[in-house]
């Protein structure tokens, strides 16, 4: 493994569903203390801070944290949990998936269930099973073993995925790239800038809670007040069987996207020029995206205070809200070089302009 790829590994594979960030800012703390000044909002955000040559304008790049899992909200009597999603979750995606619950006592591993097909009368076996009707085995019989394994409710349930290279060798596959892969990018762009001339101070922030609304972006939007924001986040890779070109043409090894349209969000449209330009001069493939059923950090982030004009470039990912996803190498590459060279382009005079 290359570093790229150990960090890849590093950061899918901590575990950090909503609510329960610790470890991954834990982990990104570690790599961010050599390039940057770190803070932390009160939700638990964190933040790490690199100035340039002036001291604005105030470059906010966010990818969030969280990743989608579940929390034990029962423990049955005849010891199964039931819990609650952190998240959208697909039905479909749930069930016969390895599952870990972290408790006080450490780590106990388990299974999503339901009522078997051998079992249910024919109409109802055509069913979609739904998440209430799941729980989570863990071999216990009572609810007495559960609870002795440390178990609680509240307790943080996380999927079971390790960091995979496929035998392409430029893709992979992981839990978590949503939004691990922000975070990595905000990483390493903030350790390619140390070596670089950049006319503003650059923020790079973990986010928490955007599974369940884009909480984090809130409060750490407000400590930094920021002049302009990138997004930092996944996009819907459109290249799997059963998805029509005009549903999703995005596609894996073709480039990062540009979001063009979200359910909450249309970006500052000098920004998103500035994006396809700077792409464009550097050639940098770059890939249009629109999401009608979605939105990301920057639905928070773009309506701070007075506003701030906010992009969101996206890596193709396949599978995204499932145990695993599967990304490309060069989609990551171009991303981050593509940010880099968006960075240092955004003096005061070019930022002021995006709202003249």
């Amino acid at each position: 493994m290359d570093s790229t790829e150990k960090l890849f590994q590093e950061l899918t594979e901590v575990p950090g569903v909503s609510g329960y960030e610790h470890q991954v800012r834990a982990a990104i703390r570690n790599h961010l203390q050599p390039v940057a000044t770190i803070m932390q909002d009160k939700l638990g955000s964190i933040i790490g801070l690199q100035k340039g040559t002036a001291e604005a304008p105030r470059v906010m790049l966010a990818g969030h944290m969280d990743e989608v899992g579940f929390m034990v909200s029962q423990i049955s009597d005849d010891g199964f949990i039931r819990f609650v999603p952190l998240g959208g979750w697909w039905n479909q995606v749930m069930l016969a998936q390895r599952v870990v619950i972290k408790t006080c006592q450490g780590d106990v591993p388990g299974l999503t269930g339901a009522k078997p097909p051998h079992l249910l009368e024919p109409e109802e076996a055509k069913k979609l099973v739904e998440k209430k009707d799941m729980y989570i085995d863990i071999g216990a019989t009572s609810a007495e073993q559960v609870k002795a394994c440390g178990v609680r409710l509240g307790d943080p349930i996380i999927p079971v995925s390790p960091f995979t290279v496929l035998a392409p060798g430029k893709t992979y596959m992981a839990k978590a790239w949503d939004d691990r892969l922000g975070c990595i990018l905000f990483i390493e762009a903030l350790r390619r800038l140390q070596g670089l001339s950049h006319p503003n101070a650059v923020y790079g922030v973990g986010t928490v809670q955007e599974e369940v609304g884009c909480r984090g972006a809130k409060t750490s939007v407000y400590n930094i007040n920021p002049d302009v924001a990138i997004i930092l986040e996944v996009d819907i890779a459109g290249d799997v069987p059963g998805i029509k070109s005009e549903e999703s043409a995005i596609k894996l090894g073709q480039g990062p996207s540009l979001l063009l349209f979200d359910a909450r969000m249309i970006p500052n449209l000098r920004l998103r020029d500035l994006v396809i330009s700077t792409a464009e001069e550097n050639q940098l493939p770059l890939q249009f995206s629109t999401m009608r059923g979605g939105a990301t950090d920057g639905s928070m982030i773009h309506m701070h205070n007075e506003g701030v004009p906010t992009v969101v470039i996206g890596v193709p990912t396949r599978h995204i809200h499932s145990h695993a996803g599967i990304i490309h190498r060069d989609d990551y590459e171009h991303a981050l070089d593509l940010l880099v060279k968006l960075i240092v382009k955004l003096d005061g005079p070019t930022v002021s302009g995006f709202t003249a």
